[in-house]
């Protein structure tokens, strides 16, 4: 478990108190043992001179002692300590400690250290062991006498009441130095709280910013550089959440134009990896899986794209631009654009945008196969009606038989003509929407029966069985009504053209919930499966030679197409080679 820092600081500054303590405890023992010495001696000084004085003064009176051991007992009792008293000689007149009797097998003091001592200087001082009493004294001597030395005065005190009294004044300070240690530890860690309390709310603050909450502002009343700092936290925070702010405005903005991208974009580091794709990029490749963080021939597995990658990322060249052919899912040109990012002439990544042009290279090819079959449809009516009119102005006139057959040729050339422009001018219109259609309530039966009249001819001449399966009461669709029959005329003579003698052509009409559907089969030769996608095309057919012995201009199909899809529809085929082929088309309920 980590430990606060109102601990931490409570425990550094109480070891540094207990060394302080423990230093002064052991300075202040030695030093108080050495001034109770010297104020112990001091004492004795003092008390030993008023007892000199008052035997001085004693002996002035009467020249002499009148009762040694009886004044050394009193002397005892009044300094409270032993108190001895000796000759000029060192023999031991009076002891406080020792009886009369006692006396008499007391040893010569004379070489004692402190008698010795006092004769010569005045003032003896001695500590030792005293085999009499069996401890160590301290012992303090002087000589009295008012003329001449009549003996030595000498007092003695036992060491232990020193270490006694000197031990209780170690408790003493003991006791105080304790004290002193625990009002410092309540006062530190209260100090350590108010110090570390501004700290612990830039710590939260701190914390809460990393955990992308910038709402909180650190409580610091202080004027001092804990306050500034935490003004300082407080600003930081608001700045950094303005930027944010910005930063994921930006990001919204670059994601709603990579979104709406129609085309696609990926973005890759220095070491290929993805570090953004658009979803038009993951629709064209059909990627399902999170593509950051992948490299990028994971998830794009096109040699080409590889390749630019790799030339961008470790060649010279910073930009590339190459058409790109998938095939899977489906078959599509994409021109893919590359320019690698760079930072102080070193690759750090490369952006490839991804155009799919498929829909404009197809267009490009309608537009071109467009040009291709008008000219031709064109060329050859009008060159028939220029051959066969030139013909005639050079002789043939005079031959009534050839004449009248030449001007039939260039009549019915022309009539090719017209119907190739009606059926351009339609389409035009149709696709443009400027061909104005009128919608009401119409009844398909008797409309598909006013059509089949229409063919009736080329029907008996193939001898074709034609079968109708239309409701009774089939519901009325929402048409126009010349349209419409154009779509039915336009699939009927279709049906009749490529359906062989004696064949059969079924005309249907499904209600269904939504809208009602017509279907136009037929038995005849059936389109190939690779055609079926462009049957629908504008000049597009299946065999162009048959299609053109059959005076087809390659329009109707696009005209029935875009006429559906004017009401609201859709038109379809099935069909199979030699199995015949079904057109069916979608219409709403009036």
């Amino acid at each position: 478990m980590r430990a606060r820092l109102p601990w931490k600081l409570t425990a550094i500054f109480c070891s540094t108190l207990i060394a302080g303590l423990c230093l002064g405890y052991f300075y202040l023992t030695s030093h108080l043992k050495v001034f109770l010495e010297q104020d112990l001696q001091n004492t004795l000084k003092r008390q030993i001179e008023l007892s000199r004085g008052f035997m001085d003064e004693q002996i002035h009176l009467t020249g002499r002692l009148s009762d040694p051991s009886a004044l050394a007992r009193r002397i005892g009792v009044d300094a409270g300590m032993r108190v001895t008293i000796l000759s000029a000689d060192g023999k031991v007149l009076g002891d406080s400690g020792l009886t009369t009797e006692e006396l008499l097998s007391v040893d010569n003091h004379a070489g004692r250290a402190e008698v010795q001592e006092a004769l010569r200087t005045g003032l003896g001082l001695s500590r030792r062991y005293s085999n009499t009493l069996k401890k160590d004294l301290l012992y303090v001597a002087v000589p009295f006498g008012n003329a001449s030395t009549s003996g030595v005065l000498r007092f003695a005190m036992p060491m232990s009441d020193v270490r006694l009294f000197a031990e209780g004044l170690e408790s003493i300070v003991l006791v105080a130095l304790v004290l002193v240690f625990f009002l410092s530890l309540a006062f530190t860690y209260l100090v350590s709280v108010l110090v570390s309390k501004p700290l612990r709310e830039m710590s939260l603050l701190a914390k809460a910013m990393a955990s992308g909450d910038f709402s909180r502002a650190p409580l610091i009343l202080s004027g001092d550089e804990l306050g500034d700092l935490g003004d300082a936290l407080t600003n930081m925070s608001r700045q950094i959440r303005a930027r944010i702010n910005d930063i994921e405005e930006e990001k919204a903005k670059l994601d709603a134009v990579l979104s709406s991208m129609l085309e696609g974009v990926v973005l890759v580091d220095a070491r290929g990896v993805i570090r953004l794709m658009n979803p038009a990029l993951r629709k064209l490749f059909f990627v399902d899986i999170p593509p950051e963080g992948r490299r990028s021939v994971e998830v794009i597995r096109n040699s080409t794209v590889s390749a630019m990658l790799e030339k961008l990322l470790k060649g010279p060249d910073r930009f590339d631009e190459r058409d790109v052919f998938v095939g899977f899912p489906e078959e599509r040109i994409l021109k893919v654009s590359g320019v690698s990012v760079r930072s102080a002439g070193k690759p750090e990544g490369a952006v490839l945008v991804f155009h799919d042009i498929t829909e404009r290279r197809r267009l490009e090819k309608v537009r071109q196969d467009f040009v291709a079959n008008v000219s031709h449809e064109l060329r050859t009516p009008v060159a028939s009606i220029k051959g066969y009119a030139e013909t005639l102005l050079e002789g043939a006139l005079d031959d009534p038989q050839h004449a009248r057959e030449f001007a039939g040729i260039i009549r019915d050339n022309s009539d090719r003509l017209v119907s190739l422009i009606n059926d351009l001018l339609d389409l035009a219109k149709i696709e443009s929407g400027k061909l104005p259609m009128v919608f009401m309530p119409v009844d398909l039966r008797p409309l598909v029966l006013r059509c089949l009249g229409v063919l009736e001819k080329n029907i008996s001449r193939k001898c074709i069985q034609v079968s109708l399966d239309i409701p009774g009461n089939s519901p009325k669709v929402r048409a126009d009504e010349d349209r419409l029959a154009q779509v039915f005329l336009n699939l009927l003579d279709n049906a009749v053209k490529y359906t062989p003698d004696q064949g059969v052509i079924t005309v249907r009409i499904l209600p269904g919930e939504e809208h009602v559907r017509i279907e136009i089969a037929d038995t005849g030769v059936g389109i190939p499966a690779d055609d079926l996608p462009r049957i629908f095309e504008r000049f597009y057919r299946v065999d162009k030679a048959r299609s053109r012995e059959l005076g087809g201009t390659g329009l109707g199909l696009s005209i029935v197409k875009h006429i559906v899809q004017g009401h609201g529809g859709e038109v379809k085929v099935v069909s199979a080679p030699g199995k015949g082929a079904t057109f069916s088309f979608t219409l709403s309920y009036a």
